[in-house]
């Protein structure tokens, strides 16, 4: 068959999988010219007072409520199956459908619950979404590929056997860009998955499939992966939480990747939520399950209680000299601070010393084996190059004295900023995620205020700061210059109109291996924020 065949057959299937009871009735359906689709769940009437209740609860209230018998868990994981199905329909969000296997499980786990009066473990009952490249026995994990069509997997990857001993429910994987490497998440086998809060703009990549689901009400806790912004992209454009964690704290092992074996820089896998508090929930509940054990990656470290601080010193990254943030990205920093600030928080100016090193670094350890990992996956099926994997299509192998010369680079400059850090004697950076709040589909142009961490490995947590785009206070910039030929592209395609009502994300890095700190960091700056 041709990759079009396969593709058309993959994508068939899917849709197919979906219950009639959950395909939207056409007299519900929004116009496609309705963008924001968040208010189709409680406006269209076609979900139930309970089924709403059911899909706007937190995680951990949900968990209370299943263990508790208030809610059985296949009643929790019937509302979220339906509620993920119409997302689908709406946002092209899945490449994979569980829901029979999910409605069974739930079942057990009820049955269990009343047998025994004990719940399974900490998610027991509890719906979780996962991204496309974890491996689930019997499904595909295709991230993008046409070739990776009809291969189900015949193991688990290791985080999955963890949730699944912790009592979780598993009942959707979600859409990826080709081989994860794109800030969107568009590929040739499912197509672009579109932002459920304006359809017109990206819900990011390359977990875009979880932010649009989440962002939805489709899934309360979802996980995705992260290795040049994957995990804070997604969430700064639909607004929700996340925290891309430092390498070894959350296991990754056995899962499927675009660039197998490139260690450069590592993936790593975290958390996808609509409150902060679920993310915590997410993360002590992996750590405390000892993920050292199966995974020879992970680090022996047990989740730590860290108390809030007070007074915090942040140094604040206004602009990495590269890309200027748009204009509601700059306003939320400049509010952000004065609140913090407000709160008797220490800010300190951060500059972008370092960051190009970094970024070029990343760049070209990204494209080290001259794309050959991609191109084999495409050349099964005839399956071309996207247009915005162009870099791998041209990218030239490097020798292996000189991936050892790039990686002493890479170890040199994250020495220098680890001195300055230390020197500067701060707790956090605060800075963009993205310089967008919003970006049409197909425009997403930098990562560079992600992609610096994952060189450097420090935890980064992507939260939504409370400021939404403005049309009138955002107008675009009409003085000061651009910092290079990006960001006079990415002056050119703001469009105030279009990303009026975006919310506004930014990121708060700690040091590495201190996520606890990370996330404690986070929720003072929350409760400044409010």
């Amino acid at each position: 068959m041709t990759w079009e065949t396969i593709a058309a057959q993959k994508r068939k299937a899917l849709i197919a999988s979906i219950p009639t009871e959950w395909v939207i009735p056409s007299n519900f359906l929004p116009p496609e010219s309705q963008l924001d689709v968040t208010g189709f769940p409680k406006q269209s009437g076609w979900f139930t007072d309970h089924e709403l209740a059911i899909i706007s609860t937190p995680a951990p209230e949900l968990l209370v409520n299943i263990a508790t018998g208030s809610w059985t868990s296949e009643e929790v994981t019937r509302a979220f199956c339906k509620a993920a199905a119409a997302a689908h329909q709406l946002t092209n969000c899945l490449s994979e459908i569980l829901f029979e296997k999910a409605i069974a499980r739930a079942r057990e786990l009820d049955k269990y619950l009343q047998t025994t009066g004990k719940t399974k473990g900490p998610f027991h009952g509890l719906p979780i979404s996962i991204k496309d490249n974890f491996n689930i026995i019997g499904h595909d994990s295709t991230v993008g590929f046409t070739s990776l069509v009809n291969d189900p997997a015949t193991y688990n990857s290791t985080l999955i056997d963890l949730l699944l001993a912790a009592g979780a429910v598993l009942y959707v994987k979600t859409n990826v860009p080709t081989a994860m490497m794109i800030a969107e998440s568009v590929n040739n086998v499912f197509g672009r998955t579109v932002n459920p809060r304006n359809r017109n703009l990206t819900s990011g990549g390359s977990s875009g499939g979880e932010s649009a689901l989440i962002a939805f009400g489709g899934s309360r806790l979802g996980v995705g992966t992260d290795i040049g912004g994957s995990l804070r992209i997604p969430a700064a454009c639909t607004g929700i939480f996340t925290i891309r964690p430092s390498s070894g704290r959350f296991p990754n092992f056995q899962t499927r990747s675009g660039l197998a074996g490139q260690e450069a820089v590592n993936s790593v896998n975290g958390p996808m939520a609509s409150t902060l508090a679920e993310i915590m929930l997410w993360a002590k509940t992996v750590v405390d399950h000892q993920p050292w054990i199966h995974d020879p990656k992970c680090l022996p470290i047990p989740w730590r209680t860290v108390a809030p601080k007070r007074n915090l010193k942040i140094a604040v990254l206004w602009q990495d000299d590269e890309v200027t943030p748009t204009p509601p990205v700059a306003r939320a920093l400049e509010e952000t601070v004065t609140k913090l600030r407000r709160a008797g928080h220490e800010i300190v100016n951060w500059a972008s010393t370092g960051h190009k090193n970094l970024l070029s670094i990343l760049s070209r350890m990204f494209v080290a084996d001259g794309g050959k990992s991609v191109t084999k996956l495409l050349e099964q099926t005839g399956e071309p190059f996207r247009p915005e994997m162009k870099a791998y299509a041209e990218a030239s192998e490097l020798g292996v004295h000189e991936m050892w010369q790039l990686q002493l680079e890479r170890n040199t400059t994250c020495k220098a900023y680890l001195d300055r850090w230390n020197k500067t004697g701060i707790d956090a950076i605060l800075c963009p995620t993205t310089p967008y709040s919003g970006v049409e589909n197909g425009k997403f142009a930098y990562i560079g205020y992600t992609g610096v961490f994952n060189v450097l490995d420090y935890p980064a947590v992507s939260f939504p700061c409370g400021v939404y785009a403005d049309k009138v206070i955002d107008a675009a910039y009409a003085d000061n210059e651009p910092l290079s030929e990006v960001d006079t592209q990415i002056r050119k395609d703001y469009d105030a109109d279009v990303v009026h009502g975006m919310p506004v994300n930014l990121q708060l890095v700690g040091r590495r291996l201190e996520d606890e700190s990370a996330l404690m960091m986070t929720e003072v700056v929350l409760q400044a924020l409010s």
